[in-house]
């Protein structure tokens, strides 16, 4: 994130308002909801994570047990029940 000087980037009118609330302070402006981007979207975790889970699930419906799977993907049984779960 990198320091900007609002003189550069707003108008004189907005700057005079936010005065109101804040003077000489460095604030930060949040994206707005719907410009978020997920965790994991942009690197390809995201769908990594989502594959293992499915394969996870899959396993499980043939019948392998909860222990194995954890053994086989190196998590804990209690993090191989979460995403059971879900």
């Amino acid at each position: 994130m990198s320091y900007r000087n609002a003189k550069e980037i707003l108008p004189s009118h907005l700057i005079s308002e936010i005065q109101k609330y804040v003077k000489g302070e460095i604030i930060y402006i949040p994206k707005q909801e719907d410009d978020k981007i997920k965790w994991g979207t942009k690197n390809g975790s995201r769908k990594k994570y989502d594959t293992r889970n499915s394969d996870i699930k899959a396993l499980k419906n043939r019948g392998m047990t909860v222990d194995e799977i954890a053994r086989t993907y190196y998590l804990s049984t209690e993090s191989i029940k979460k995403i059971l779960s879900c």
